[in-house]
């Protein structure tokens, strides 16, 4: 190709590139819609009646939310990753933290009902508020699992350091929950300006604790951990084999 011929394809190239069709949307928010609902209502749309090598993107707050949905997901798995791990790491074992993390998957099925019925959506304000039950929810298992351990390392049966340990942890395990709760409900009660966000934080966490707080750490500890044992056991055979 001479010189003349790549400059004629040049200007072609630009020519259609200058030519190429685009249309910019900008719209509110009908009523009833949420913010996660209008793209998808969009994408069927486009798909209905454009063509197939149309492309679309997003500008503004509805990139932020697909950009936030997104990284929401890592950051909800790298939560409970680093609250398994330092579990581990004071239980020294892998499958008390389990038990624990138990009460997260609860936490996160009372925080769904509630949104479902304040007619709520799953949106970044909601998505924060169940990255929050993680840390929240796990407090419970805490309690009952490690004052069964301590029993068991005192001497008691198994299955009478899980009845022990349920009915000792069960005052306080209600009254954190309770207190916990009882401060999301100014939340919950918010008004004003940014109200529509408090109140979404407010429903999760109240939700999600109410429902947290069910005492099914001592059946999974039953199921789970009869053949484990506690770190004060594990410390007593280091010494025992030190001593010899």
């Amino acid at each position: 190709m001479s010189v003349e011929e790549f400059a004629d394809a040049s200007r072609l190239n630009r020519y259609s590139y200058n030519r190429m069709r685009a249309i910019t949307i900008e719209a509110n928010l009908a009523e009833g819609y949420s913010l996660g609902e209008a793209p998808d209502y969009l994408n069927e749309l486009a798909a209905t009646y454009l063509p197939a090598e149309a492309v679309i993107s997003y500008k503004g707050q509805s990139l932020d939310y697909q950009n936030s949905g997104s990284s929401m997901y890592f950051v909800f798995a790298l939560a409970l990753g680093i609250v398994f791990l330092v579990l581990a790491a004071q239980f020294e074992s892998f499958v008390h933290p389990m038990v624990i993390m138990l009460t997260v998957p609860l936490a996160t099925l009372g925080a769904l009902i509630g949104l479902y019925l304040t007619d709520q959506s799953l949106n970044i304000y909601s998505q924060i508020g169940i990255i929050m039950l993680v840390g929240l929810a796990a407090k419970n298992g805490i309690l009952i699992v490690e004052f069964a351990n301590q029993l068991r390392d005192r001497g008691l049966e198994f299955e009478q350091a899980i009845i022990q340990a349920a009915s000792q942890r069960l005052r306080p395990i209600l009254m954190t929950g309770i207190t916990t709760a009882a401060g999301a409900i100014p939340l919950v009660m918010a008004q004003g300006a940014g109200a529509e966000t408090r109140f979404v934080i407010g429903v999760v966490v109240l939700s999600g604790i109410l429902v947290a707080t069910l005492l099914v750490i001592p059946v999974a500890y039953s199921l789970f951990a009869r053949n484990t044992s506690s770190p004060e056991a594990v410390a007593r055979v280091l010494e025992i084999e030190l001593e010899k």
